[in-house]
């Protein structure tokens, strides 16, 4: 049996008082001559609207795509100067001190080395133009100083980050894309050779007893090797690299990852020392947000930075960047982030910046906001500000701190001004998506509001995601904060 009230026959008198809900046979019925016809939902033949067959035929080709794992290849000029390169090396090296080469800047040892490389060529009887010359000559210089063919790469300021799977793949990205890059190694010992290269330049290293390694390029580019056994296709090395120019708040508001508004808003944040998390997945931007918000801080502020492998580069002219070190092959002498942040606390700061916390350390950095160090700022991985907070919850709650979780979250709450949800979408842009506050508690939850959203509208036919950034409307908490430095009615204005 099925719930609801009963039929009533049409030639009955509607129930007294019925005059609200006027009789059924008054509603012209479908089908009847007085309703106009329903309009029927359209269909590609299969019962699926047009919208739902383009989905499942992108769908279907997907699937259909070829999941074959492809290979990068060089061709035309570059194809002919690697295989010159590969005849040139063996022979160059057997004249040449690679300790005395070491000593030699670039420039120099490409001085040094064309007459050498003219006698090899003589040799082996090859005829070069000018312009293969100086291309062979370039490739030999990076193989002996530099970092053979990532020399290329590295040099592309369109390239963001490069992936190296093995000697025969490597992937780039150029705006928010994944493409392969077309460069290849000689041979697995030829990309071990360089990974070691990088890791050693900056006291680091990488063997089959520590696989695992984080370094840094002179650039400031971050990178991480992982080498066999742990990596099944050959040495992995990835690449993170930074711009050439820094990016400031300003130039994310013309680029479209944020309002101007919230621009306002976030400058102000920077300047008026509020605690700042910035939370985002990997690679949507969080270090680049840090850095862009570090440029609001006082010139007169002493700033220190504690970070795995360095990367952050503050304009700041009292910044003192720290960096952990790893255990030695005894598994002594490791100095952890939580060590730094302990020690950073006797070292007179007046804001400490982590670059990212995974651990324990999150309670330290809690402890540090809540103690005189206002301003201080740091990253996490996270989907959302709420989550961000269950995070930091559970990351003191793994540490071997006993403490119970309402005091935890009673601390998160009393130390984190601001939240910062970055996020890198689907067509490759990186946006600011939340930018939310952090109230206080009301009973056992962190409570919060948010001041910025950017809410999705719809895709371009090229793929570009459309929307809008929008502001709440609500009174900043923080308000009292900015007043201290003259910034709360900007403050007022930019988020109502």
């Amino acid at each position: 049996m099925q719930g609801g009230p009963t039929a009533r026959p049409l030639d009955l008198p509607p129930p007294p008082g019925g005059e609200q809900f006027p009789p059924i046979n008054s509603v012209p019925l479908p089908g009847s001559a007085a309703a106009p016809p329903a309009p029927m939902p359209m269909s590609d033949g299969d019962g699926t609207g047009p919208a739902t067959g383009e989905a499942m035929a992108r769908l279907n080709e997907r699937q259909a795509a070829s999941g074959d794992a492809s290979s990068s290849r060089m061709e035309g000029f570059e194809a002919s100067v690697h295989r010159i390169k590969e005849q040139v090396l063996p022979r160059l090296l057997e004249r040449v001190d690679p300790e005395a080469a070491a000593t030699l800047s670039k420039d120099e040892l490409a001085e040094e080395f064309r007459p050498i490389i003219g006698e090899v060529l003589a040799e082996l009887k090859l005829t070069l133009n000018r312009r293969e010359q100086f291309a062979l000559e370039k490739v030999l210089v990076d193989e002996l100083l530099g970092l053979g063919p990532l020399e290329e790469l590295l040099a592309d300021p369109a390239v963001s980050d490069i992936m190296v799977n093995g000697p025969d793949q490597t992937y780039v990205e150029r705006k928010g894309k994944l493409e392969l890059a077309n460069i290849q190694f000689r041979d697995e010992e030829h990309l071990f050779q360089i990974a070691q290269r990088i890791c050693n330049s900056v006291g680091r290293r990488v063997d089959q007893t520590t696989p695992l390694a984080d370094a840094r390029l002179k650039d400031g580019s971050r990178v991480n090797v992982i080498v066999p056994p742990l990596s099944l296709r050959g040495t992995a090395i990835s690449i993170r690299k930074f711009s050439a120019k820094p990016i400031t708040l300003d130039m994310m508001a013309q680029g479209g990852s944020m309002s101007q508004k919230m621009a306002t808003a976030l400058k102000i944040a920077g300047a008026s020392r509020f605690n700042v998390v910035i939370s985002g997945g990997t690679g949507s931007g969080k270090t680049t947000m840090l850095n862009a918000l570090s440029k609001m801080i006082d010139p007169g502020e002493r700033v220190l930075t504690i970070e795995d492998a360095a990367e952050l580069r503050l304009q700041q002219p009292h910044w003192l960047p720290l960096e952990t070190r790893p255990p030695n092959l005894e598994g002594q002498g490791e100095v952890t982030i939580r060590d730094l942040v302990k020690n950073a606390l006797r070292m007179r700061p007046d804001r400490i910046i982590l670059g990212e916390i995974r651990g324990s350390e999150c309670f330290d950095m809690l402890a540090a906001m809540n103690t005189g160090h206002d301003g201080s700022m740091c990253t996490l991985h996270s989907n959302s500000p709420r989550e961000a907070l269950a995070r930091m919850e559970n990351m003191v709650m793994m540490s071997d701190i006993k403490v119970p979780k309402e005091a935890i979250s009673r601390q998160i709450a009393d130390s984190v001004d601001l939240i910062i949800q970055v996020k890198r979408l689907r067509d490759g842009s990186r946006r600011v998506t939340n930018v939310t506050e952090v109230i206080g508690m009301e009973g056992p939850v962190i409570v919060t509001q948010e001041l910025f959203k950017f809410e999705y509208l719809d895709e371009s036919a090229d793929g570009k995601i459309i929307g809008e950034y929008r502001s709440m409307g609500l009174r900043p908490y923080t308000l009292d904060k900015a007043k201290q430095f003259g910034f709360d009615q900007a403050l007022l204005e930019a988020c109502l």
